[in-house]
């Protein structure tokens, strides 16, 4: 069976997904926003905005054609920011074929509903049986060149994981199924909170014993609202969880720990994004983390204290004493 594979966002992400489905031989479009950006990665052969080094195979056709790249083609690959997602899928809804099937590799959390990712693309769609996700410890500039890396498909139907499974299964690239996409999907946009605080973090100066107690504390209080919204705690220290907390602490590639780092030296959050010029997932997340803890009940101290450093000027250096000096409890104690 012929399988046309459409990837929304010329990214890194969007990019080396591409890449990626096209080396298993699989005919890929590769779409992306500007014109100018389409134009220069067909005549180079390289996203040299994104994804310099790496050549793109043959049988990935570049295009700023929203219409045509969804147009008979069996899967949709979202690659967009968060914030983009509900416009995108929105303008190419007419265009998906029935029986196509969305797959979003979103991490983040729609700031104006709270909605996860594949709720968004779900009820833009009005059909979340087709929908599926892609999540873990996935950082582009190694899929591009080939790294091993391992991920987590998930959707509502188990039968559509298995296939987004078979699609992405590669000699270098192993996927997992996970009937937990709620759990799923909030690890792959929770964990971006903590990494803005590892940046912080190593930012301020701090040392390992730091970063490895606020990543231990960190999944613990990312998974107590998970299960609070219907997740499966194993989810979270599974790939989805601690593998791309891990990953996203950890990695000079990560955006959410640059932007972290930056915060930690003192720079402020404007300058921050003005400079990056790219979505930083993390801090949106952090507001809507924040909102859905207050509704769920569910006690978040770091996520908190990140939301008072990103929205209310808050010295991180304050921000870290007050965490400290927080009252004594017991390790597993729900509310710490």
């Amino acid at each position: 069976m012929s399988r046309k594979v459409a990837v929304i966002g010329a990214g890194g992400w969007g990019t080396a997904t591409a890449i990626l489905l096209a080396k298993k031989g699989i005919d890929v479009v590769l779409w992306g926003r500007r014109p100018e950006l389409t134009e220069h990665i067909t005549a180079t052969r390289e996203n040299t905005d994104y994804l310099p080094g790496v050549v793109l195979p043959a049988n990935i056709a570049v295009t700023s054609d929203l219409d045509a790249a969804v147009t008979d083609s069996n899967y949709i690959v979202l690659a967009t920011p968060t914030k983009a997602l509900r416009d995108t899928v929105g303008r190419m809804a007419p265009h998906i074929p029935g029986d196509a099937v969305a797959i979003s590799m979103s991490k983040g959390l729609e700031r104006s509903t709270l909605l996860r990712c594949s709720q968004v693309v779900a009820e833009v769609l009005g059909d979340e049986g087709q929908v599926a996700v892609i999540s873990g410890p996935n950082h582009a500039e190694e899929v591009a060149r080939d790294i091993p890396t391992a991920t987590v498909a998930a959707a509502y139907d188990p039968k559509v994981a298995e296939r987004v499974q078979d699609l992405f299964m590669a000699p270098k690239f192993r996927v997992y199924t996970n009937a937990d996409i709620v759990g799923v999907e909030l690890a792959g946009a929770l964990k971006n909170i903590i990494a803005l605080g590892a940046g912080v973090c190593d930012g301020l100066g701090f040392g390992d014993n730091t970063k490895a107690a606020l990543m231990t504390r960190g999944i613990a209080e990312i998974t107590r609202l998970g299960v609070a919204m219907g997740a499966s705690a194993l989810t979270f220290a599974g790939l989805a969880g601690i593998g791309d907390l891990i990953a996203t602490c950890t990695s000079k590639h990560s955006r959410n720990w640059r932007a972290g780092h930056a915060l930690g030296r003192g720079e402020t959050l404007n300058d921050i994004l003005e400079r990056t010029g790219m979505v930083v997932e993390g801090v949106y997340t952090t507001e809507a983390a924040a909102q859905l803890a207050a509704r769920q009940g569910v006690v978040m101290p770091i996520t908190t204290a990140l939301k008072e450093v990103l929205f209310e000027d808050k010295p991180p250096q304050l921000a870290v004493t007050e965490l400290m000096l927080r009252d004594k409890t017991d390790e597993a104690e729900e509310d710490w």
